[in-house]
């Protein structure tokens, strides 16, 4: 398969864009040392996390739980969630989403650095 890996900055790190397919989308997220990503749930799709470099500092609902490289978290529909990066590495994780509609526009935030809607 010979295509463009989309590639998303964003104020933590960003993402790039692996593969997308019917019903599924694979990234590979990057997130710096002391950054998180919002607070947020996802009303389509179910994600599974793998961190591959770095630490992870994952919340689920009211439960944080600490991810070192190897360790995957599975989080379902319409459950809040987020990940920091406490260390002092880049941390990096595979993102393997599955579900009838996979847009960027399909996030409620409840929480935010960066102060986005």
């Amino acid at each position: 398969m010979d295509r463009h890996v989309m590639v998303d900055h964003r104020p933590w790190g960003r993402f790039l864009q692996l593969d997308l397919g019917p019903g599924y989308q694979v990234k590979r997220i990057e997130v710096f040392p002391g950054q998180r990503l919002s607070l947020q749930s996802h009303e389509h799709r179910d994600e599974t996390w793998t961190v591959v470099r770095g630490q992870a500092l994952v919340t689920l609902d009211e439960q944080q739980r600490r991810l070192m490289v190897g360790e995957s978290v599975q989080i379902a529909r319409r459950q809040k969630h987020r990940v920091q990066n406490p260390g002092d590495e880049l941390l990096i994780f595979i993102e393997v989403q599955i579900g009838d509609y996979l847009g960027e526009d399909d996030i409620r935030r409840y929480a935010d650095d960066y102060d986005r809607g």
